[in-house]
């Protein structure tokens, strides 16, 4: 519990520091938030159901060149998964803390392409089964791995006056349990307004 504080709190320091340098820097901060669909692979075969979340956080951007920036975020964010079989519909709702750190692309003005690493920490996660009858909490519980990492790809467009849209798709690389080798598929729509 004391690195996920401690890389927070490392996190905030960092896009507080990059608000804080000089304009000519380039160097931005701001809030972002916006809609998941988020689903699992099981052994690289077979998805699940989607299922709808949101996320929301902070960033800081600040280039390195003329076309390129740096971006690292620190987002809440709700995913999960449903199966859907004969006996009803099961649902695992996973909350996680996501520290992506993206490399932007800039090839024209306003229109960029993102790539990079994300970690994340699980928060809390909850399990329900419906049968079609009653709707009520599982008593099976799959206890997710407490860490979580992948590859984010994504493309956007960020006017002058701060305001970004973008989509990311995020590729687990961690598996989520022991068994069946499941792993993290997020896509996200996003806002976001630079301070």
């Amino acid at each position: 519990m004391k690195t996920i504080y401690i890389t927070i709190a490392l996190m905030i320091v960092s896009i507080l520091s990059l608000k804080a340098q000089d304009a000519n820097t380039k160097a931005t901060a701001g809030i972002k938030g916006g809609y998941n669909v988020s689903s699992v692979s099981f052994d690289g075969n077979s998805e699940t159901e989607k299922l709808h979340g949101y996320h929301i956080g902070i960033y800081g951007e600040s280039y390195i060149g003329k076309y390129f920036a740096i971006q690292p975020e620190i987002l809440y964010s709700k995913q999960g998964y449903k199966i859907i079989d004969n006996s009803g519909t099961y649902t695992q709702k996973l909350d996680y803390l996501n520290i992506p750190l993206m490399l932007k692309l800039y090839p024209v003005k306003s229109f960029f392409l993102e790539a990079g690493p994300q970690i994340g920490f699980s928060i809390s996660h909850k399990e329900t089964f419906d049968s079609g009858f009653i709707l009520y909490d599982t008593s099976k519980e799959f206890e997710p791995s407490n860490f979580d990492w992948g590859i984010n790809l994504g493309t956007g467009f960020k006017s002058d006056a701060g305001v970004s849209l973008g989509v990311r798709y995020h590729i687990g690389q961690s598996d989520i349990y022991n068994e069946d080798k499941p792993k993290n598929r997020v896509w996200q729509i996003y806002l976001g307004f630079d301070f």
